[in-house]
């Protein structure tokens, strides 16, 4: 399948890049530096997410367009939108569209699925108009993913934890659970969405919801706890996404897509050594 990708160089889309390219594909990789991504199999376009005729005519020649690319600031929500609109106007009938969302937009929750309504902070409270938007589309197949907490690779928001903890606290109170994914796992659920199912929403989670406790005592067993007002207050939005409670299976992928993940865990990720200090 001939592949547009976005966020080639980062540290989800590089791991989509290396699946899609094992996985026989063809990408087109849409970058800000190609120094960055030369050599990774792809054929590389310099430009930025933002430019609608590019994006346009890029994903006008793919079978399929990946977005994982975003500003990750308080552009988002305009950036964003504006590709995916462009990315509609340039797809063929019958192409797929998967975006990159986030499980955050469910709230918290004990049990959370794809269904679970949402209930989003608001850090990312204007993802629901897009994603809504992009899953009605008509004339494409329209997938969002929604990964947990990625790790792997010795970076990721474990690293906030992993650094606090160091410094002997945790983030937040501790008793929050948190999803989690590692970066490759989440990588061939990308490739699996590709072909298989029939679009809609999947949550990127591996079933493994530790709590930030147990996260922070990989560390330092010594960690304390911290007031939610004062993550808060150190880390803004940020850190109010951070107190979310979650546990999700993500079972729907593996029965619709036959996603495996195999990686470690989050937890053996750290014990052996993944976070260590350079």
């Amino acid at each position: 399948m001939n592949v547009f990708l976005t966020g080639a160089t980062g540290y989800i889309g590089s791991s989509v890049l290396s699946a899609l390219v094992s996985a026989g594909h063809t990408v087109t990789a849409l970058v800000r530096d190609e120094a960055k991504a030369r050599g990774a199999g792809a054929t590389l376009v310099v430009g930025s997410i933002d430019d609608r005729e590019l994006v346009r005519r890029l994903a006008a020649g793919a079978d399929a367009v990946i977005a994982t690319a975003s500003p990750g600031d308080a552009t988002s929500e305009t950036v964003e939108t504006a590709f995916a609109e462009a990315v509609l106007e340039g797809l063929r009938p019958g192409a797929t569209f998967v975006r990159t969302g986030g499980i955050w937009v469910h709230g918290s929750g004990a049990a959370i699925t794809e269904d679970t309504p949402r209930d989003a902070p608001g850090l990312v409270a204007w993802r629901e108009e897009l994603d809504t938007r992009a899953l009605a589309a008509e004339g494409v197949r329209s997938v969002l993913i929604e990964p947990g907490i990625v790790y792997g690779r010795g970076t990721g928001i474990i690293g906030v934890v992993v650094s606090s903890a160091r410094d002997g606290s945790l983030v937040g109170p501790g008793t929050q659970h948190w999803t989690t994914v590692h970066v490759d796992d989440l990588a061939e659920l990308y490739v699996a969405a590709l072909t298989q199912g029939g679009g809609g929403v999947y949550l990127g989670v591996s079933g493994h919801n530790p709590t930030v406790r147990e996260l922070g005592e990989a560390v330092n067993s010594q960690a304390m706890p911290e007031e939610p007002a004062a993550l808060v207050a150190r880390l803004g939005a940020f850190g109010a996404a951070l107190l979310l409670d979650q546990q999700a299976t993500g079972e729907k992928a593996r029965r619709e897509l036959g996603w495996k993940p195999s990686r470690p865990s989050v937890l053996e990720e750290i014990a052996s050594g993944g976070y260590d200090p350079a």
